[in-house]
């Protein structure tokens, strides 16, 4: 009996894995050249050492990315609708925020001191995202290690409550999974001493009853959610999960933390502002100044009184928050610049519009194929996933990655001039994304399920 993986036939699978991965190969010399040349330097040969987990033979050396195109020294230019895993959901060097950039670096680039450009970007945080009290950080992982602190300090509660299969960057304290219904360090962790488990506990999305239980406990700080999980198989929320769990949080004295570092895909001030759901602290990053390292995290006004009162009977030493280089003048430059001129409506709009379309060409090339597989779309950001659905759960989502078959996909969409994230199927639409780049993705989407379901 043929094996079949996703519905696809292995032998088959593995035939146009090689084909595509040698075509790769061939085609990038120059590439191929100065990674031998320059691995020394860095560990695994690269900055990052994940750069090297790309699904493909090595990584691209990019030469220039520009709107939503992004270009190779060895002259391939690809349609970019990975854009830095969110990084640039705006496209690569919005005019205006290249304009601040370039201003601003005539006047220094950090000062450990506010300028009044800091203060205009705190005024438009607050129009976008909402009434918080705004602390800046370089990254989405800082800002949430920030957010955890101060929900601990306020509650007096040592634990964080996450989801099964959440993504919340680099923070230790939510590097926790479900096994076997219990909580446990998540597997893969280098160097981990302590268990993050005793802080921490976790329960399937979507399931209400098991969070009310949970937080019946009363130990627990603070739910730190994504208001859609990412950053694997995307899962959405059921109808009316989250104002049980804002019930619930309130009920028992516990903090609502969302982190809508990816989910600012989904519409204007994000998924939260958007469909009514208050937080009591707010963490935003990647996109947010428009490439720029830079992040965001917010208090709601009754929170930022709690942790005043908290502020003022602490004694002298380091609080364990901040860092030297965060909040500096050329983060508040792009902050300023994207948050007023780039980040608008109007972009929104344009990329809703591009998603809806690149989410039914998606659905139609599988439709034609009769794979066994689904679409799923948050405003701007879009998935296909190698399994039915819909899924519901983080457990689900772990379950529909395979990783065979969307390594092929991903090398195919690459050698037609396409390229998605890739660690998942995720793909972004821009304000710069034209409509012919979609049609052309869609087409190489096809063209790649063709081949494989031949």
């Amino acid at each position: 009996m043929t094996a079949l993986l996703a519905g696809i036939d292995t032998d088959h699978l593995r035939h146009f894995a090689t084909q595509e991965a040698m075509r790769y190969s061939v085609g990038r010399p120059n590439t191929q050249h100065a990674l031998n040349m320059g691995e020394g330097a860095f560990l695994a040969g690269v900055p990052m050492h994940w750069m090297r987990d790309w699904p493909i033979p090595f990584p691209l050396l990019i030469s220039s990315a520009k709107g939503a195109k992004i270009t190779d020294i060895d002259g391939y230019g690809l349609d970019d609708f990975c854009l830095g895993d969110t990084g640039s959901l705006f496209g690569h060097s919005p005019a205006p925020v290249a304009k601040a950039i370039a201003r601003q670096a005539r006047h220094g680039l950090t000062y450990m001191l506010p300028s009044p450009e800091a203060l205009e970007a705190g005024r438009l945080l607050t129009k976008r995202f909402g009434n918080f009290r705004w602390q800046i950080a370089t990254t989405a992982s800082d800002a949430n290690r920030c957010a955890i602190r101060v929900a601990r300090e306020v509650t007096g509660r040592p634990k964080i409550l996450v989801f099964n299969g959440c993504y919340h960057g680099t923070v230790d304290d939510v590097m926790v999974e479900l096994s076997e219904g219990a909580t446990v360090t998540r597997a893969g962790m280098v160097g981990q001493v302590s268990n993050p488990a005793e802080h921490a506990v976790v329960v399937e999305f979507n399931d209400l009853a098991a969070l009310q239980a949970a937080l019946a406990t009363g130990d627990v700080a603070a739910v730190l959610a994504e208001p859609v999980m990412t950053n694997c198989c995307m899962v959405l929320p059921d109808a009316g999960f989250w104002a049980g769990v804002r019930a619930a949080c309130d009920a028992a004295g516990t903090l609502l933390i969302m982190d809508e570092t990816h989910t600012v895909s989904s519409g204007l001030g994000g998924w939260a502002r958007g469909n009514g759901l208050a937080a009591d602290l707010f963490v935003i990053g990647k996109a947010v100044a428009g490439g720029v390292a830079c992040a965001a995290w917010g208090l709601a006004p009754d929170v930022a009184r709690r942790f005043a009162v908290t502020e003022a009977k602490r004694g002298a030493g380091h609080s364990g928050m901040g860092t030297t280089l965060s909040g500096n003048p050329l983060q508040f430059a792009a902050l300023r610049a994207n948050l007023a001129e780039v980040m608008t409506a109007k972009s929104y709009a344009h990329m809703e519009k591009l998603a809806a379309r690149l989410e039914a060409g998606l659905a139609a090339a599988i439709t034609g194929a009769a794979a066994p597989w689904h679409v799923v779309r948050v405003g701007a950001r879009v998935e296909f996933i190698c399994a039915p659905g819909p899924l519901r759960n983080g457990s689900e989502a772990m379950a529909a990655h395979c990783a065979p078959v969307e390594r092929a996909v991903h090398l195919g969409l690459v050698n037609r001039g396409c390229l998605i994230a890739p660690f998942h199927n995720m793909m972004l639409v821009s304000p710069a994304t034209k409509k012919r780049q979609v049609d052309r993705l869609v087409g190489a989407f096809a063209e790649v399920l063709g081949a494989l379901f031949e």
